[in-house]
C-alpha cells in the first residue's frame, strides 16, 4: 500500500467515526434522553476519549448534532403564515419552540448546564428563539417597529425571556407544572405581552 493509499484510508476512517458520533448524538437528542458524551460514546461504539479527540466538549458535539434539526422561521411558522395577527403569531411560535424542546429535552438541559458553568459557551446554543419571535412580530415591523423601535426591541426582549428553555424549565422544575401545563402558562404570558405592545401602538 503506498503512503497516499494509507492516508486516504485514515481520513475515511476518522471521516466514519465522526459522522458515528454525530449520528448517535442525534439519536439521543431524538429520544429526549439526557445526553452526556459517555453515552454517546457508548452508542457510537468508540471510547470516550476518541470522542473528545473530534469533539472538545460537549456543547459542541451537541450543536453539531442540531444542525438541521429546527427548520427555519418561515417554515415553523407556516400555518399562521397568512395570519396579520402578532398576538396569534408570538402564540404559536412559543408553543412551536417548548414543544420542540420538549422532544430534545436532554440535549437543550445538557446545553443550558454548559452555558452555566463555562461562561461564554452560550455561543454554541442555536438560539432558535430569536429568529421565531422575529418572523413572529412581522406584523408589527411597520407600526410599533417604525414607530416605536425601542418599545419594539423591548418587546423581542421580554419576548426572549419568555419563549425560551429557561422559562420552560423554571415552570416544570420550580413550580412543579405538567410539560403540557408549562407549556400553556408561557404562550399565556407571551400572548399578554404582546398584546400590550398592540394596545400601545398609536
Amino acid at each position: 500500500m503506498t503512503t497516499q493509499a494509507a492516508g486516504s484510508g485514515r481520513t475515511q476512517q476518522k471521516r466514519r467515526t465522526r459522522t458515528a458520533i454525530v449520528a448517535a448524538a442525534r439519536d439521543l437528542v431524538d429520544s429526549g434522553a439526557e445526553v452526556t458524551m459517555p453515552a454517546v460514546a457508548r452508542a457510537a461504539l468508540v471510547s470516550e476519549a476518541t470522542a473528545y479527540r473530534y469533539f472538545p466538549d460537549l456543547p459542541s458535539l451537541i450543536g453539531e448534532a442540531l444542525t438541521g434539526a429546527w427548520p427555519p422561521p418561515a417554515e415553523a411558522l407556516a400555518p399562521v403564515a397568512d395570519s396579520a395577527d402578532p398576538v396569534e403569531r408570538v402564540a404559536f411560535a412559543c408553543a412551536f419552540l417548548l414543544r420542540g424542546i420538549l422532544a430534545r429535552e436532554g440535549a437543550v438541559r445538557a446545553m443550558i448546564a454548559a452555558t452555566v458553568t463555562r461562561p461564554g459557551g452560550e455561543n454554541v446554543r442555536p438560539g432558535i428563539r430569536f429568529g421565531l419571535i422575529d418572523h413572529a412580530l412581522l406584523p408589527l415591523e411597520g407600526t410599533l417597529g417604525a414607530t416605536d423601535p425601542e418599545a419594539f426591541a423591548q418587546l423581542k426582549r421580554d419576548l426572549a425571556v419568555v419563549v425560551s428553555a429557561e422559562a420552560l424549565f423554571t415552570l416544570t422544575d420550580l413550580c412543579g407544572l405538567a410539560p403540557d401545563e408549562a407549556v400553556a402558562s408561557a404562550v399565556r404570558t407571551a400572548r399578554t405581552l404582546t398584546e400590550a405592545a398592540v394596545r400601545a401602538v398609536p
